[in-house]
């Protein structure tokens, strides 16, 4: 998840930085925008990221059941 979080953030200060810039703001301005925007980011990639852990998590699971239920099924299919 640190790795999600610090790429949200570096992508948050270029878009703060470059919108800033097109938006002809100074330099403070544009650091406080880029600061903010990358904080956002990156408690924004941290969310998504846990999402897609956590729903990528339970896929396996289930498919891990299935595969389970199936090995049982069989089995008892067999000593019928």
């Amino acid at each position: 998840m640190k790795s999600m979080m610090i790429f949200g953030a570096v992508v948050g200060f270029v878009l703060g930085v470059g919108s800033s810039l097109a938006g002809g703001c100074t330099s403070s301005t544009t650091f406080w925008h880029a600061t903010v925007t990358a904080l956002v980011g990156g408690v924004l990639a941290r969310w998504w990221g846990q999402m897609w852990y956590t729903g990528l998590a339970d896929a396996v699971e289930q498919q891990r059941r299935a595969r389970a239920q199936a090995v049982s099924e069989s089995k008892k299919t067999a000593k019928v």
